[in-house]
């Protein structure tokens, strides 16, 4: 009870001060407080002898091989992201149309944001999680045990997006222009996946998969302990697919085969990760897999997550196993579900240690 009451307090103490993780740094903290503690064997990462080094390599896919409209090079690609979104869950995308320009941008935008007074950051922080633009230090406060070393920005971009206005002035223009390039980049994917299912081309879109779009931006500033707690804690994505832009720095890592495989920053790069609702629609076909991102000295690393879903938005639409992937051999395995249902419990359960998921199966 003593420890729950300390963390409480501890925990108080770090929200009242409004200035997150970063404001810890800007202190010139040398220890890392013990509210972001994670044991020991959780950041243990040894890898079976019996895994070569060509099976942890996260897929590279180049989409730039189907700008020439030749069907077998579409093909090639489909079969490419079948096979990553079947035993990785994972891919990066190169080639993928978004400039690089845009992608820079965007990572500053961010840093800027974060870097800001906290007088104008505080602008931005509320408790309820609806708000179009929010800051919110950790949005998993009172859900994570131990908290994670990072500040983010959350953002809803569709099906109703933000007023301009409402979107803080250090980032506003690099938001909107990125957020045009990742619906445009996210039909492609809808696409190609479709295809990888050997299914019609717009039946993911037909869905309203591509309907909902929230982005998290966050801000990994440098830690002086990174062996003692973490950036984010493992958890699979609340999406369908969640399209990654990560800067050069790196930390992020996919669960594989048991084993914590490094995502490499590649330059130009977007990595693709597949969802819950991607693998719930699939009926196990295509993996929502654990991943996780680890603290580093250096810093602040920047990452934007898009997540293709409408998450706590109002949206009635029902999901369960794709009906044409369902057979007397591979019955639905997930019950049916809307979004904010989902999401909802989601959220009061992450970073538990298990994947939500698991509560909707038949």
């Amino acid at each position: 009870m003593a420890d729950k009451t300390d963390r409480m307090n501890d925990l108080t103490t770090f929200i009242s001060t409004n200035t997150g993780v970063k404001g810890l740094v800007d202190a010139e903290i040398t220890e890392v407080p013990r509210i972001f503690h994670v044991p020991s064997s959780t950041l243990s990462n040894n890898r079976p002898s019996d895994i070569s080094e060509d099976d942890l390599t996260v897929p590279i896919i180049d989409l730039g091989e189907i700008s020439n409209d030749v069907t077998s090079a579409r093909n090639s690609v489909v079969s490419k992201i079948k096979d990553a979104a079947e035993k990785w869950g994972f891919f990066q995308v190169i080639n993928h149309g978004v400039p690089l320009t845009v992608l820079e941008e965007m990572k500053q935008g961010v840093r800027k944001f974060h870097e800001e007074d906290p007088e104008v950051k505080k602008q931005y922080m509320s408790s309820d999680l609806n708000k179009r633009f929010l800051y919110n230090n950790n949005f998993d406060l009172y859900h994570s045990s131990p908290m994670n070393w990072r500040d983010s920005f959350t953002c809803y971009i569709a099906p109703d997006p933000p007023n301009p206005e409402d979107i803080p002035v250090a980032c506003r223009g690099a938001v909107i222009e990125y957020t045009k390039h990742v619906m445009e980049l996210g039909d492609l994917l809808f696409q190609l996946l479709s295809e990888a299912l050997g299914l019609d081309s717009e039946i993911l879109k037909r869905m309203d998969c591509l309907k909902g779009l929230f982005m998290v931006c966050h801000y990994y500033p440098p830690c002086p302990q990174p062996d003692l707690t973490l950036g984010i804690s493992k958890h699979t994505d609340n999406s369908f697919f969640t399209l990654l832009l990560q800067d050069q720095i790196g930390g992020l890592q996919v669960l594989h085969q048991d084993y914590w495989v490094d995502v490499p920053p590649v330059s130009g790069a977007l990595v693709v990760n597949i969802g819950d609702f991607m693998q719930l629609i699939t009926n196990d076909k295509f993996l929502s897999v654990e991943h996780r991102v680890r603290a580093n000295r250096d810093g602040p690393r920047i990452s934007i997550a898009c997540f293709f879903s409408s998450s706590l938005s109002p949206n009635s639409t029902v999901y369960g196993p794709i009906k044409e992937l369902l057979s007397d051999e591979n019955p639905a395995k997930y019950k049916d579900i809307t979004i904010p249902e989902y999401t909802a419990g989601y959220l009061a359960n992450i970073f538990d240690g298990k994947s939500y998921l698991s509560n909707f199966r038949i």
